[in-house]
């Protein structure tokens, strides 16, 4: 099984790599586009009404510790936005929520599916980005399993 921690390395990474020198609203932007990646990846496994409840669990948990991530809504077609955010003001604690946000949401879903799903997401959580201020993914690895029965085939 997985532990918190190894969530929380793939979700620093990714923040690393991405996240420097946002800006508010960017970092909002790429922290949205991130959890609607994650939302189509379990979708299909855990289902709508399965999924809003965890993520509105994860928001809920996460505006208790960042208020002004209060602002994350699930949509009632499925997935999430960032709703109304006033950005005059940065928020030096965005980032710290984003990441919260995030490492919940894949401890959740990973305690919930015995892991099955924790390697596809951090795939797919490391395949998103902003480029120039849009949303962009780069693509994903093929995962091992995928590449024939002893691992080395192309």
């Amino acid at each position: 099984m997985i532990d918190v921690g190894h969530h929380a390395a793939c979700v620093d990474a990714w923040l690393e790599r991405t996240a420097k020198d946002l800006s508010p609203e960017d970092l909002l932007r790429l922290l949205e586009a991130a959890l609607n990646a994650l939302w189509a990846e379990t979708q299909i496994t855990l289902g709508v009404v399965t999924l809003t409840a965890i993520t509105e669990r994860v928001i809920h948990n996460a505006a208790e510790k960042f208020p002004r991530l209060s602002s994350l809504k699930v949509e009632p077609t499925g997935g999430v936005s960032v709703g109304e955010w006033k950005t005059a003001v940065r928020d030096a604690r965005l980032l710290e929520g984003s990441r919260f946000v995030l490492v919940e949401f894949l401890t959740v879903i990973g305690n919930l599916t015995a892991e099955i799903l924790t390697p596809e997401l951090h795939s797919e959580l490391g395949s998103v980005a902003l480029l120039d201020g849009r949303v962009a993914k780069r693509a994903r690895p093929t995962p091992p399993t995928a590449r024939g029965r002893r691992g080395h085939e192309s």
